[in-house]
């Protein structure tokens, strides 16, 4: 299983905040979007294909909206105008539950989630609804069975979603990728779309705030990012990956990662066996005081439309959260 070492000792440093009085007026904002939408769900059929999609990723823009979030998209025009039934695996680092609300705001599309979400009240009536191909993490047993799903659903021209970390990061930190939602990409004769998402606040400081990371539930992660003043998600849509040119599924896992990396101008360094570490800046001396963390996780995991169960665990493959972290010691990060 993947693991991360961030939790709250990440959230180190003080970020801007609205009043009490915004953060309540955002969750009912956030709220009636949500239930509209519902409402609005057994309508979307009536609608061709275009129509259809504007009016979803308007309902994903809203909840940015209400939550006070500004949305910036570097490139992705050709994704938005893709024509339907040419499928893509679209895979993105993994920060936060808001991850999911700005994919689909660019452009609508399934997700590989925990099967737990299909049971969350309000939300899991909108993942179900919307395609979503569910992930066994306690009988990975049905992995196989999971990944062909997935294959049949891109061979059938769907673009799927699958944040391949399998947990969640800080932002400042991030995991390697696995591989094997890239076998379905291979299996169904896919192109694979990295797409890079980076939090920041007005000033332009990177901040792990949105990150739904640790022992923490959801509601304590959404009340956060309600309280954030100034917040900035940032978008990167990288070239797509044509099938073909990777060997096997690792050589595309890494060629996905490397384009991440590239976006948010990261390099990575090793910092552990199974695990490694993004450091932002230029070099491979960096600001490591929040990226890595010792203290014990918990279950997180991360793929698909939503992050976390009602009260504590995130969506995809991982489960645990380890608590080895790194440390910077003479301007080096080394593994601890």
């Amino acid at each position: 299983m993947p693991v991360s070492p961030c939790g709250a000792s990440c959230l180190t440093e003080p970020a801007p905040a609205v009043a009490l009085m915004r953060r309540v007026l955002r969750l009912c904002a956030a709220i009636t979007v949500v239930l509209g939408a519902l409402l609005l769900a057994p309508l979307l059929f009536v609608f061709g294909r275009r129509v259809r999609d504007r009016m979803v990723r308007a309902v994903f823009a809203g909840v940015l909206r209400a939550f006070g979030v500004r949305l910036v998209v570097h490139g992705g025009a050709d994704l938005r105008r893709s024509p339907a039934g040419r499928g893509a695996l679209v895979v993105n680092n993994h920060i936060s539950w808001l991850d999911i609300v700005a994919v689909n705001a660019v452009r609508p599309m399934r997700a590989l989630a925990k099967k737990e979400i299909a049971n969350w009240p309000v939300l899991g009536g909108l993942v179900s609804r919307a395609g979503s191909i569910f992930l066994d993490r306690e009988r990975l047993s049905t992995l196989p069975a999971t990944m062909a799903e997935l294959a049949a659903a891109l061979r059938g021209g769907s673009l799927v979603n699958v944040t391949p970390e399998g947990t969640t990061w800080c932002g400042l930190g991030s995991g390697r990728f696995t591989t094997a939602a890239f076998q379905a990409a291979i299996d169904g004769g896919v192109p694979v779309r990295p797409v890079a998402l980076r939090y920041r606040l007005a000033d332009g400081r990177e901040t792990p705030e949105p990150a739904f990371i640790g022992p923490e539930s959801l509601i304590d992660s959404v009340r956060r990012v309600a309280r954030l003043r100034g917040l900035v998600l940032e978008v990167f849509v990288c070239p797509e990956i044509a099938p073909g040119r990777a060997a096997d599924r690792r050589e595309l896992a890494a060629l996905a990662q490397s384009a991440v990396d590239a976006a948010l101008g990261r390099h990575r360094v090793l910092a552990f066996p199974a695990l490694e570490m993004a450091v932002p800046g230029s070099g491979l001396v960096a600001q490591p005081a929040r990226t890595a963390n010792s203290g014990p996780g918990s279950a997180k995991s991360g793929s698909g439309t939503a992050n976390s169960g009602p009260g504590s665990a995130n969506s995809g493959s991982g489960t645990a959260k380890s608590g080895a972290g790194s440390v910077r010691s003479g301007g080096r990060v080394r593994a601890r």
